[in-house]
């Protein structure tokens, strides 16, 4: 419990409770391994607020922050900062066979509220919906790979440092 302290070493907020909860109960009757890099990632992708946050400069200096036709900038948003627009339509398509009403190409914000954040976030990892690769390609009977389940979203970048998160939250599940 003493490296948990180490990821929140004042004390864990309400609001960073709330976002570790919102994705537990998500990801709840999965592999503890999943919900483990889920949170190591969501404490990276949201700077340690377990919250669905906006990526900041909003997209500046990339392709994808620029606006759009519609007057909308797809960039990151969410636990796992949902950028690009056709990921946005894929998401909003997802939502829509799952019976949720959440039309986040027209209403992007939505990323930031839980329920939408923690259901994007649970659609991309465990279909491969973001990069190709998925939770259960690095975590399954024969593998346990919290380094390259980074490329699950984005390459490999710092992918050491959230495997090191991943085994604090594993640890602590």
């Amino acid at each position: 419990m003493a490296d948990f302290k180490a990821l929140f070493p004042h004390g864990i907020t309400v609001p960073q409770e709330t976002g570790m909860n919102k994705l537990k109960e998500t990801f709840s009757g999965y592999d503890k391994r999943y919900l483990a890099y889920v949170l190591a990632t969501a404490y990276w992708e949201t700077d340690q607020t377990m919250q669905p946050i906006e990526e900041r400069g909003h997209g500046a200096g990339h392709p994808y922050g620029k606006p759009t036709s519609n007057g909308h900038i797809y960039y990151g948003r969410g636990f796992v900062q949902l950028t690009w627009l056709g990921n946005y339509q894929a998401a909003t398509e997802a939502a829509k066979h799952f019976n949720h009403n959440w039309d986040f190409v027209n209403h992007p914000e939505l990323c930031l509220q839980l329920e939408p954040a923690a259901w994007v976030c649970k659609w991309g990892m465990l279909n491969g919906s973001f990069t190709g690769k998925k939770l259960s390609d690095y975590f399954n009977d024969k593998v346990s790979d919290p380094v390259n389940a980074r490329r699950i979203i984005n390459g490999t970048d710092m992918a050491e440092k959230i495997a090191g998160f991943y085994n604090i939250f594993l640890a602590t599940l």
